[in-house]
């Protein structure tokens, strides 16, 4: 036994002792090697569809006693490429494996030592059997699953801002701010659609109306013309013809004309048509302007709700200026004072909103305002008021009382004529008073509606309503304080020199002109508009 302790093959398994010892410090070293590299992987999201995991179980890895080291390095490629990719139930499952292989490897190479050192022993003692046992150390248990702390993964979007070097993160408060104000937008941006095509409609009606009753104008003047001539006609022809059937024929007839004429002449000068159809006019072309506001105000973008609810208090007051029925809502045509078109909301502020941004674009402090353009526009209002409105609203009274004369002269020599033609044969005057009241009655009718005096008292009207929005537009924007809340002082301009029908300097010289003349005391002899 002694010789046995002392001999070459307890030399050999002393050996291999030590080797096992030494596979069993690094095959811990490659445990706690991997858990590191796992815990920089962990928090790495995967896109892929199966999980390595179920790879590695439809995958044979090769054959541990057949193809040694090869089995290992196949499985460490695996390991790799499961980290490349980021799945940790990959990581562990090519982890286990990788420890089992270099278990496999350790046990193989021990039994083979364990062979040769046998056989070396029965070498050197022939002559007795000797009968060693060789007790292999159990290796430890490969841990399948490594408890490393979890790292709190990041967004998918944090984390690929900080790869692309934005390191900027926005509060979950602005988050929730800028989708509220998209939603908010989205629904402005729907309603202002819907109020679009409301319009687009009220244009169509509007247009379809105005011809209609332009119709109405043409067709009814000439009926009531050829009427009142036929019926003084055949009241000439009474009195030149004889007695008997062949003279009430002529009378009745030559009556029942003029009477015609007489109702369909009330109703006329009634409705005014040539007034109604330049009211659609104006309402189609108003409904035109506020179609192309809007377009305008979402080709710009970012609608809100004071946009919508402005839009709709303009679409409503041009109903109410101008209506579309004519029994019940229709507009008094001969009011007891001439008064503008009004056809803007009451409560209109026409600088709601901010329009201060190009001014601040150019690096103007005061948003294009100046003292010496809030002069200009001051000069501006007082010349509109005395000269423009003034004009227009003494024409519009003469156009009334004018109208009125008309409205009521034509029917009453209808009317007369359609007596006088009832005495025709009985009396000498009567012939003379049907045929003369009933020419005079078509030259009263014909210049009453051909020449379309209902329509340019409504032009008056028209035109005086848009020098008061205009001057009240000069009014509110000056009444306003704070320079950033009117509108751009140059846009502001340019635009009222356009209503105007003049250029910038030929609006500045008109202010001096206006300025001049109330210090010298005397009446400027120069309108505000070229235009009208």
């Amino acid at each position: 036994m002694k010789d046995l302790r002392d001999g070459p093959a307890t030399k050999l398994i002393g050996c291999m002792l030590r080797r096992v010892a030494e596979s069993q410090k690094l095959l811990a070293a490659r445990v706690s090697a991997f858990a590191v590299h796992w815990r920089l992987l962990d928090g790495f999201e995967t896109n892929g569809s199966r999980s390595m995991e179920q790879r590695c179980n439809l995958v044979d890895p090769p054959d541990v006693a057949t193809s040694g080291q090869h089995s290992i390095t196949f499985w460490r490629r695996m390991v790799v490429h499961s980290e490349d990719v980021g799945d940790r139930s990959s990581t562990d499952c090519l982890s286990t494996s990788i420890l089992n292989l270099n278990q496999e490897k350790l046990r193989e190479n021990l039994h083979q030592m364990a062979s040769s050192t046998l056989r070396l022993s029965s070498s050197s003692s022939c002559s007795r059997h000797i009968n060693a046992a060789i007790h292999v150390p159990k290796l430890p248990k490969v841990i399948t699953y490594f408890s490393v702390p979890k790292v709190p993964t990041r967004k998918l979007v944090e984390e690929l801002k900080i790869r692309e070097g934005f390191t900027s993160i926005v509060p979950v408060e602005k988050i929730n701010e800028i989708t509220t104000t998209s939603t908010d937008d989205k629904i402005a941006t729907t309603q202002l659609y819907a109020i679009l095509e409301a319009v687009a409609d009220r244009e169509e009606m509007h247009a379809n109306m105005g011809k209609q009753r332009e119709n109405w104008n043409t067709l009814l003047l000439n009926s009531v013309n050829m009427i009142t001539l036929t019926a003084a006609t055949m009241a000439g022809a009474a009195a030149i013809g004889g007695a008997g059937m062949p003279l009430l024929a002529l009378k009745l007839s030559s009556t029942l004309l003029y009477s015609a004429a007489t109702g369909m002449l009330l109703v006329m000068n009634k409705i005014q048509p040539s007034q109604l159809a330049e009211e659609q006019r104006n309402a189609t072309r108003l409904f035109k302007q506020i179609h192309t506001q809007i377009q305008t105000m979402m080709a710009l973008g970012n609608p809100t709700e004071e946009d919508v609810k402005e839009v709709m208090e303009k679409v409503l007051a041009v109903d109410r200026a101008y209506p579309l029925p004519l029994i019940g809502a229709m507009l008094d045509k001969f009011p007891a004072k001439f008064e503008p078109s009004v056809w803007w909301p009451s409560n209109q502020q026409l600088q709601k909103k901010n329009k201060s941004c190009e001014g601040k674009q150019r690096g103007q402090k005061n948003n294009g305002w100046s003292e010496e353009m809030e002069v200009e526009m001051r000069e501006i209002v007082e010349v509109v008021k005395r000269k423009d409105i003034e004009d227009y609203e003494r024409l519009g009274n003469l156009v009334l009382k004018i109208n009125k004369v008309l409205a009521i002269s034509g029917p009453l020599l209808t009317g007369i004529a359609a007596v006088g033609s009832a005495f025709v044969g009985n009396a000498s005057w009567a012939a003379v008073v049907a045929v003369a009241a009933g020419a005079l009655g078509s030259a009263v009718n014909a210049f009453e509606h051909g020449g379309q005096v209902g329509m340019v008292f409504e032009m008056y009207r028209n035109c005086t309503g848009f020098f008061q929005l205009l001057q009240e537009s000069i009014e509110v924007t000056l009444e306003e304080r704070d320079l950033e809340k009117r509108e751009n002082g140059e846009l502001f301009e340019m635009n009222m020199a356009l209503k105007l029908g003049r250029s910038l300097s030929n609006l500045k010289e008109l202010a001096r002109k206006s300025a001049s003349s109330r210090i010298d005391g005397t009446d400027i002899d120069e309108f505000a508009s070229k235009l009208f």
